[in-house]
């Protein structure tokens, strides 16, 4: 009986303490990533991120003005349905990754509200896990090695780098002037061989808070037909507008869904960050290939999240405009603050930043990173400097309208006092 075999032991007997006079050196396997990720540049906020988290050990009261993460709640009655939903066993496997149909109808019942869009749920409309993650898979979907975007400048990462994962080349145009950027991205269309596959845009913009009028996605969609490229539209501040603007939709423009996508998110407007809904809507041909890179990659967000969403959707637009004017309000604290300091800022009409010259003395003095670090170095507030979203950014900061009218306020005294004392100690 001694020869039976121990189920419970291990399927080989384990190393000894003591290496055998036979065994050989332990030689270190090397790690070479993808060339995907060596194009990757190193991370233009590390430097910021490192000080905010150490001065935070320290006991500093750093005001963040840095990231877009919203501060306010979702309003209570999504809150509850979360919980109610959560609570039901049948909302936790898995969930079909183009989201469930009551969401999706949801959605394009909003399409048609706000925008006059008519969009069928079942081909047009597909759930994100934010609308980053459909954006970035929608570039798989769509790119590959020789593909060119034009995306614009200066640019969220995700649109320079969610191409670049793709394996595909870009071209940055400037978006202060949208006239002119239509221009530009005709004249690119003309010149560059192979033309450019897929034009991004992004309004109301991320940094800069651009904008543009309905007529703009007209001339875009007549150029996606004339040169035949595919539209991604990033609409994620839809939401989020001020001074009676309403940001339009690419997708209310006639022919749109022949030519392109929009990409929205529930994050801004109604308070949803952490929870990652987003959606993809219009060409189904782009939605069907969307769908099938998400089916490989994951099996969609949690059941109880969506039916929640669905809740936010149908009962809190209220709510949501209420979110706005108190951006709104924020804006107005942070604007003339600023501009009472002699700096250079046009009010943005919609978004969650406000995008802020550097003051002339400083820009001609230092990189805007160094201008940056100086802030939370020596005045405990963080921004983002423009130069972490391409060439274009430099010489502006991007500063979120994440805390309240109180804190702002002293986020403008304490930027005063640091470039006050910094330049005495200049002379």
């Amino acid at each position: 009986m001694s020869d039976a075999i121990n189920l419970d032991g291990p399927a080989i007997d384990p190393p000894g303490d003591e290496p055998t006079e036979s065994a050989s050196p332990v030689q270190e396997v090397p790690v070479k990533v993808a060339g995907r990720v060596e194009r990757l540049p190193p991370y233009m906020f590390g430097r910021i991120n490192t000080m905010l988290y150490q001065k935070r050990r320290d006991g500093s009261d750093v005001i963040d003005l840095g990231m877009g993460n919203p501060s306010d709640p979702p309003d209570p009655i999504v809150i509850a349905k979360l919980a109610e939903a959560a609570a039901d066993e049948r909302n936790h496997g898995y969930s079909k990754s183009n989201g469930i149909a009551n969401l999706r109808r949801e959605v394009a019942s909003k399409y048609y509200r706000k925008y006059g869009a008519r969009l069928d749920p079942e081909s047009e409309i597909i759930s994100c896990l934010g609308s980053k993650e459909g954006f970035s898979h929608m570039c798989l979907a769509l790119m590959g090695p020789g593909d060119t975007a034009i995306i614009p400048a200066p640019y969220f990462p995700i649109h320079m780098y969610g191409v670049i994962l793709a394996s595909g080349n870009v071209v940055a145009l400037d978006v202060a002037d949208p006239d002119k950027f239509l221009r530009n991205v005709a004249y690119t269309c003309e010149n560059l061989t192979p033309r450019p596959k897929v034009l991004i845009v992004n309004y109301p913009h991320n940094p800069s808070s651009a904008t543009i009028d309905p007529s703009f996605f007209v001339e875009v969609v007549r150029l996606a037909r004339k040169y035949q490229f595919m539209v991604l539209h990033d609409f994620a501040y839809a939401d989020v507008a001020f001074d009676g603007y309403q940001p339009p939709s690419f997708l209310a423009v006639d022919g749109a869904k022949e030519v392109g996508v929009e990409f929205t998110t529930m994050s801004k407007g109604y308070n949803m960050a952490g929870w990652r809904v987003g959606f993809c809507a219009g060409n189904a041909e782009m939605i069907r290939a969307l769908g099938t890179v998400k089916g490989y990659y994951d099996y969609g967000m949690f059941q109880a999240i969506q039916i929640a969403a669905i809740v936010a959707l149908r009962e809190t637009e209220a709510a949501v405009e209420a979110q706005s004017e108190i951006y709104q309000g924020r804006r107005d604290v942070l604007v003339n603050g600023l501009r009472r300091l002699g700096w250079n800022v046009t009010p943005p009409r919609a978004g969650m930043f406000v995008w802020a010259e550097v003051p002339e003395r400083w820009r001609k003095a230092m990189s805007t990173m160094d201008f940056a670090m100086m802030l939370l170095e020596q005045g405990d507030v963080a921004v983002s400097p423009g130069s972490g979203f391409g060439p274009a950014g430099e010489g502006y900061l991007r500063l979120a309208l994440v805390e309240n009218q109180q804190r702002l306020r002293q986020a403008v005294r304490q930027i005063s006092r640091c470039l006050d004392k910094a330049a005495a100690a200049q002379g």
